[in-house]
């Protein structure tokens, strides 16, 4: 494709711009370790939403939805929740303020305040810091195979390089093109320069996802959408069997369902509530959703932000999705159809985006797709080496440094982690196996011990260090010895194995000190198996209450829940213009809404 000089100036001034910001708000980040990575706890929380939002709409999330929405149709509103989506949910309800109150600056510095500083919490500190940098890398190398197979399908230059003996192709040079400058600006400015350019970025998206959305229904008629796509590809709501037959339309689709291992989806799902539901309570994996959490002024600030993430992000960025899909299902099928086996379906959004989009806004749209790759990006740039300098470095090896030693230090760490995703990056077959890897193999790694700090006292830090070791291990290995299985049906036996790691640890061992579950218990409250520290507290603070709002926090989620998802399908309901179930979409979302004023956001306490 040859862009047209206009579109590659606006998306050359819009770099330009995104980079004068990040350095024009750097020296904001220059003061501490905590200016650097929480923006000193001085941002809004409602600005702080956005900037999540902005770091949740990446460009390799979003070709992920679209090809999967293209291949099952409203249905795949539901496959999102192998991340699962709704772990946000769980933040806003009641999680967000539990990690806020510990008032520190990273997951791993958190984990002091539940095991303490003995040995068993050292090893529960330094096993955490492993993970998040893992997942850290997992994530950039996932973003990194997204936003170079997105480049090349724009930009009309072959940027093929040999370097030695290895070549290059043109897809990964504009990746490291891409993340190259994305990462000048995040190293340098720390959360200021993020979180500024992320509400910039966001901007960009929101409107170039309603200018999408909005060709899409000028340009696609009901009609037209009926004549490609299969029976029951409108319906939300499925049987034991997906029951989606492509055979007489694209019968590489149906290939691909097979591949996917869709077929019977009542069983899929099933595992996805199950998994989902036990990823939630763990909380948020170490990276930029866990730091934004941090960053903010108080509990309360962090469960509004939590919520207005999902506010913001989900109906502008499902509007473009759905406009997307429904360009390619009524203009490419045929294209489509006669690749046979070798569609490549991460292809679809770059199809549609070259020949649905006039000059200028094509511009915008590259523009706003390319901020949504930096956004997140940098998040992560951002996050991980929080991890490396002040759970590492300024704990064990220099704590009486200066601040500017400590922010150098952070530049450095943060490029030796960039360039080590990048390498992994480079061996990764498709988005769509990195994604299934990291939500499902690694949180199965990640779940166990994490549920258990917060519902069980006698869980202890050696408990938390072999959970999580095992998990680790088993999530990188096991897929290595069962190949042919896929990600999520992994995610038992990766569970299991954490699971027996944790309780076998804790069990083995003595039980953590009793000053350290005192105060942690009363100054997170969790609620869960607690029992034994609720008594020694009450023994000696009579007026002492436990947290009793385990039923409204579950009744609220459920609420949540279906909240959430009447954001999704709102959108695509209002691009496929089905009427009614749009209209019962919306009604959900202002019942929804109405309940949770009254049931969670009234109730809000720090």
């Amino acid at each position: 494709m040859n862009l047209h000089p206009l579109d590659i100036g606006i998306v050359m001034g819009y770099l330009v711009l995104t980079m004068l910001i990040g350095f024009i708000i750097s020296k904001k980040a220059s003061k501490n370790l905590d200016s650097y990575f929480l923006g000193g706890k001085s941002i809004p929380w409602y600005i702080l939403g956005i900037s999540n939002a902005s770091g949740m709409f990446d460009i390799s999330g979003t070709m992920w939805f679209v090809s999967i929405c293209f291949v099952y149709g409203l249905k795949s509103a539901w496959l999102p929740w192998i991340w699962p989506i709704w772990n946000q949910i769980f933040l806003m309800i009641f999680l967000a303020a539990w990690l806020r109150r510990s008032n520190v600056m990273t997951g791993a510095e958190w984990l002091k305040t539940r095991f303490g500083e003995e040995r068993g919490g050292k090893l529960s500190h330094i096993i955490v810091v492993i993970f998040a940098i893992i997942s850290v890398i997992g994530f950039i190398a996932y973003t990194f195979a997204g936003i170079g197979k997105f480049a090349t399908s724009f930009f009309p230059w072959d940027l093929t390089t040999e370097l030695g003996s290895v070549m290059i192709s043109s897809e990964n040079m504009y990746a490291l093109i891409i993340m190259g400058f994305t990462t000048i600006y995040a190293i340098k400015g720390g959360m200021f320069s993020v979180v500024a350019t992320e509400i910039l970025q966001f901007l960009v998206m929101t409107i170039s996802c309603f200018i999408v959305g909005i060709i899409a229904m000028n340009l696609v008629t009901p009609e037209q959408l009926n004549a490609v796509i299969p029976s029951g590809w409108k319906d939300l709501f499925f049987g034991w069997k997906l029951n989606l037959d492509w055979s007489n339309l694209i019968p590489a689709v149906k290939d691909k369902i097979t591949a996917d291992g869709y077929e019977f989806f009542s069983i899929i799902m099933m595992i996805m509530v199950f998994k989902g539901f036990l990823v939630s309570i763990a909380g948020p994996v170490p990276s930029y959703d866990m730091q934004r959490i941090l960053a903010t002024k108080s509990p309360r600030d962090a469960a509004r932000m939590t919520g207005f993430t999902s506010l913001v992000l989900f109906i502008p960025r499902f509007f473009m999705i759905a406009g997307f899909t429904v360009l390619v299902l009524v203009y490419f099928s045929p294209k489509l159809n006669a690749m046979g086996p070798d569609i490549d379906f991460e292809m679809i959004l770059p199809y549609a985006v070259s020949n649905f989009i006039p000059v200028g806004l094509l511009g915008l749209l590259l523009a706003g797709l390319i901020s949504a790759f930096m956004s997140t990006y940098a998040a992560y740039v951002n996050a991980g080496p929080a991890y490396i300098v002040n759970d590492i470095y300024k704990k064990f090896i220099n704590p009486n440094a200066s601040n500017k030693k400590y922010i150098r230090m952070s530049y450095v760490v943060s490029l030796i982690v960039v360039v080590i995703g990048i390498l992994f990056g480079l061996n990764i077959a498709s988005i769509d196996s990195v994604t299934k890897w990291i939500v499902a193999s690694l949180f199965g790694g990640y779940t166990a011990a994490n549920v258990l700090k917060w519902i069980w006292w006698r869980f202890n830090g050696y408990g938390y260090f072999w959970g999580m070791l095992s998990g680790l291990a088993a999530s990188l290995f096991i897929p290595l010895l069962l190949p042919n299985v896929s990600a999520l049906n992994t995610f038992p036996v990766i569970l299991l194995i954490s699971t027996i790691g944790s309780v076998a640890g804790s069990l083995l061992t003595e039980p953590d000190n009793e000053e350290t579950l005192k105060n942690f218990y009363s100054t997170v409250r969790p609620w869960g198996l607690w029992n034994p520290v609720y008594q020694k507290i009450k023994a000696e603070q009579p007026d002492f209450q436990k947290n009793t709002d385990f039923k409204r926090d579950m009744f609220n989620v459920i609420i949540g829940i279906a909240w959430q998802m009447s954001m999704v399908v709102i959108p695509i309901y209002l691009v496929i213009r089905e009427w009614g179930q749009f209209a019962i979409s919306v009604a959900v979302f202002i019942a929804t809404s109405a309940i949770l004023k009254y049931t969670w956001y009234d109730k809000l306490k720090d």
